[in-house]
């Protein structure tokens, strides 16, 4: 089978799910795969890494990328006698009917969902779109059971034409010696003290705020010292997070370390006491799982897609309830002895995912689309 990937992504989206996805998809199924070949679109640096001999690199500028996806790609998909093309970006590009199969993966409905949390460009480009992507596509990727629900319920059809590839952590996300990387932080950004974790972004839906309220109302009652580090570039949001703190008082125990390089991140998990993650929606939420695989102790959320990710390796809470999230933070770090059997649990739920595993999925799923 002649397959070709839009991984234009990796470049336009590294940091977000959609970039990390797409660039893992991608490095997994050509080492898992070397009978199909593979067109792959791309923009931007580093694609050397991808090209063998089952490979075609096509160079494709962002700043025409109608003009790719309207003509060039069309055209391309035609001459080559492309089988099946995936969209992995929640299928934004496929404007026409392409002289091939198609498969696209929606990660998410957060626009149909929680639309006041979308940003209004990319609202009304996502809710005009949409329609015509899931009639238009031949196959749909999702990330959860969760999401190909809120996909059923928006867009009623055939359920098989909807098939879940759950996503995984990165490989560098594994238990570390804490003290180790307790002594990092502590040089590189002066934290001396024992923390809670977050980072995630700062949409609203993030619920960002809701941690900062439990953090003011528990943290006096705490047997040690804690403080709360966040982390992620503060913009927009994010800002405003600044001055609640200010306003509360708390500005010595909450730290915003801002943007901080992903081979930390590793590090900052395996450090912190508890990684709290109170999100009111998530697709999938790879955050959580990335913790949990580092052994770190996680309070996530009992909505949406988390809970069948983290099922009892975790600490579930109502997002929506700040006493909540404050309870599971005190009844965590109050007890050694279920900090231990959580960071077990974590580590071995964590194990069951990995990306070549998803590839995999990926791969049955290309098999089953195109040979329908």
């Amino acid at each position: 089978m002649k397959i070709a990937i839009d991984a234009r992504g990796v470049n336009w989206y590294r940091g977000t799910g959609i970039g990390t996805y797409t660039e893992n998809i991608l490095i997994n199924l050509l080492n898992l795969d070397k009978k199909n070949s593979y067109q792959i679109f791309w923009s931007g640096e580093d694609y050397e890494k991808y090209e063998s001999e089952n490979t075609d690199i096509i160079m494709a500028s962002k700043k025409n990328s109608r003009f790719f996806e309207l003509s060039y790609f069309p055209n391309n998909l035609k001459r080559e006698n492309i089988d099946l093309y995936h969209l992995p970006q929640n299928g934004i590009g496929l404007y026409e009917k392409y002289p091939c199969k198609t498969i696209v993966t929606i990660h998410d409905l957060i626009p149909y969902i929680m639309p006041e949390t979308v940003g209004r460009g990319y609202l009304i480009k996502f809710l005009k779109e949409m329609p015509k992507i899931i009639s238009s596509c031949n196959g749909i990727i999702t990330v959860s059971e969760c999401s190909k629900r809120d996909i059923l319920r928006f867009f009623p059809m055939d359920p098989d034409k909807i098939i879940v590839t759950p996503l995984a952590a990165d490989k560098k996300y594994k238990p570390l010696n804490k003290t180790a990387c307790r002594n990092i932080l502590y040089e590189k950004f002066g934290i001396d003290k024992k923390f809670i974790l977050y980072l995630g972004g700062f949409s609203p839906r993030k619920n960002v705020k809701g941690l900062i309220e439990a953090f003011n109302k528990i943290y006096k009652d705490l047997d040690e010292d804690y403080e709360l580090v966040i982390l992620g570039s503060l913009k927009d949001e994010g800002l405003s997070l600044l001055t609640l703190v200010e306003e509360m008082n708390i500005k010595s125990k909450v730290h915003f370390l801002g943007f901080v390089e992903e081979d930390m991140l590793p590090i900052f998990y395996n450090a912190c006491q508890c990684f709290v993650y109170p999100s009111l929606y998530e697709g999938f939420g790879l955050p959580p799982l990335e913790a949990m695989s580092c052994g770190a102790i996680v309070i996530s959320s009992n909505t949406t897609s988390i809970p069948e990710v983290v099922l009892d390796a975790g600490y579930l809470i109502n997002p929506y309830d700040s006493l909540n999230i404050s309870e599971a933070i005190f009844n965590v770090l109050s007890n050694e002895e279920l900090r231990n059997e959580l960071s077990l649990k974590a580590k071995k739920r964590a194990a069951e995912f990995s990306w070549s595993q998803t590839a995999k999925n990926t791969l049955e799923a290309y098999n089953k689309i195109g040979n329908q």
